[in-house]
């Protein structure tokens, strides 16, 4: 009897608009903390470089899931040199300018003074990643959402960064719960 009341009040909470509050998963980089959304599924990090990955699932008529990534970089360069280096995954499209397909701006993400980088062009796809002679994939109308800060640990300065990065209208979908991610990092 009590279980059939429970799924019956479950049910009915349900059709009220009441759902489970799912949980994503929190992350802490660079000190902070936030929380996912739920349906952002963590994978493995690909390479030891990441700290943390996730897909995010494709916007319908796209071809590919989107892919965040998290990553510590002890002695990774400068934020410029690192906002040059995601700027060269990038073509620009033919007739378009580098000031329309790549957008920068300064936010705050706890303490923290940060970058972001928002870059909408054909991707340059390498593979293997790192290496100079990788064969070279084009992905047109992709897009990165970069975001990267310092954080002084001890006597280094340690850059802390990450990546959206997925086809165009997939990446838009994301982006709204993607910025309030960001934002809530404590």
């Amino acid at each position: 009897m009590r279980l059939l009341l429970a799924a019956m009040l479950t049910a009915a909470f349900a059709a009220a608009g009441f759902a489970e509050d799912k949980k994503g998963i929190t992350i802490e980089w660079g000190g902070l903390k936030s929380t996912t959304p739920a349906d952002w599924k963590e994978e493995t990090p690909s390479n030891k470089m990441r700290m943390a990955q996730f897909k995010l699932a494709k916007a319908e008529g796209d071809p590919d899931d989107a892919e965040l990534a998290l990553f510590k970089s002890p002695g990774g360069g400068t934020v410029q040199a690192n906002l040059e280096r995601q700027e060269k995954k990038f073509e620009i499209p033919a007739g378009k300018k580098p000031e329309d397909a790549i957008k920068t701006e300064k936010i705050k993400i706890g303490k923290n003074e940060a970058i972001t980088q928002d870059i909408q062009a054909t991707f340059l796809k390498k593979f293997p990643p790192f290496d100079p002679n990788a064969k070279v994939t084009k992905s047109a109308d992709y897009r990165q959402l970069y975001v990267i800060f310092e954080v002084k640990e001890g006597d280094s300065t340690v850059l802390y960064s990450m990546t959206l990065l997925g086809p165009a209208k997939t990446v838009e979908k994301h982006k709204k719960a993607f910025d309030e991610w960001v934002k809530n990092f404590k």
